[in-house]
């Protein structure tokens, strides 16, 4: 059998599945979502249910939930299958575009999924079902194949949602997409409703988003091509990859780390476009020894409970700025960029 048969066959032996969103969903793994609902349902599985943790803060990622009207529900607002601790009782539990319980989610480290989709690189545990494709750009890759594979009818409301996340998963194709991204966007894309896409795309930004940006554009220091900057304090929580998207356009720099503290977590998002740099790698380096943190070659995230710090300063305002100069000092030294080399500070 395909690998897309397997799944059905897995989903055939399911009275009802729920979906387990990363925390903070973006449209790779909601978009991923819908395509496993679309094809839980041409399985008779009749009761589904996606979940997240997190928020869904990015304004593009909150107009694509409105617009295309995702039922999502926040792990604390769970009551469809008798409340949170039962999801582990529904029959069948699916993660997608991640794969770790208890890593970049809400779900319980004791929550066995019976099914994994994602491309991020990660160590796969046991699961009944799991396909995890590092080699592609985007989870919503492989679930356009197995659409494509089981026959299964695409619906404009789908179709849209994939196309967009193919777009946003790899910055409208600019960030090493794949040939494969290509293709599914091929796939997808007689079936979209391009009204809805151009209006996605003309979300605004949120003044706290703008303000988040502010702060990183002038708290950001340099050395060499590769920078560091804070947002200081932000309810924002995807403010920070775009903070970290904008900063990457600055002349001569490569890397970039962009941190900032969000209900009372410090959040970090990293970009790079050099060859040489692993962001994931290097975030994992330089801070998984506090936290956790991860991700791909070009982009990478992480967190760390503010609490660890707590002890180093009498108030807050003292605190973060020790929590900034430990932060910068080890993503610098992990790049091996020496204090003297090329600084620049606040310009």
């Amino acid at each position: 059998m395909s690998r897309a048969e397997t799944l059905a066959s897995v989903l055939d032996d399911a009275s009802a599945l729920v979906i387990v969103c990363h925390d903070n969903p973006d449209p790779d793994c909601l978009a991923s979502a819908l395509a496993l609902e679309r094809i839980a349902r041409s399985r008779d599985v009749e009761e589904i249910l996606i979940v997240y943790g997190g928020e869904i803060s990015h304004q593009q990622n909150r107009a694509f939930v409105n617009m295309l009207e995702i039922d999502v529900v926040p792990f604390d607002e769970v009551d469809e299958f008798g409340g949170e601790g039962a999801i582990e009782d529904a029959g069948c539990v699916a993660f997608v575009d991640h794969s770790q319980p208890g890593g970049n989610t809400e779900a319980p480290p004791s929550l066995e999924p019976s099914i994994i989709v994602d491309h991020h690189p990660t160590k796969v545990p046991d699961a009944q079902f799991a396909d995890v494709r590092t080699e592609y750009g985007a989870t919503a890759t492989i679930f356009v194949e197995y659409l494509l594979d089981l026959d299964v009818p695409m619906t404009p409301r789908l179709a849209s949602a994939l196309l967009f996340a193919l777009h946003r998963e790899r910055l409208d194709f600019i960030r090493e997409p794949t040939a494969r991204e290509y293709e599914a966007a091929l796939a997808v894309y007689p079936d979209a409703d391009l009204e809805v896409l151009e209006q996605l795309y003309g979300t605004a930004f949120s003044p706290a988003t703008i303000d988040a940006i502010g702060r990183a554009i002038t708290t950001r220091e340099r050395r060499g091509s590769s920078l560091v900057a804070s947002v200081d304090r932000t309810t924002e929580t995807d403010a920070l990859p775009q903070a970290a998207d904008y900063l990457l356009n600055l002349e001569g720099v490569d890397t970039v780390l962009v941190y900032g503290v969000v209900n009372g977590t410090i959040r970090m998002s990293g970009r790079s476009i050099d060859p040489r740099v692993h962001m994931g790698e290097t975030l994992e380096d330089a801070y998984g020894g506090l936290g956790s943190a991860g991700g791909h070659h070009d982009m990478a995230g992480g967190r760390i409970e503010l609490g660890l710090f707590a002890d180093e300063a009498d108030d807050e305002d003292e605190l973060l700025s020790f929590v900034s100069t430990r932060l910068t000092r080890r993503f610098f030294d992990t790049l091996h960029l020496d204090s003297d080399e090329d600084p620049e500070h606040q310009y």
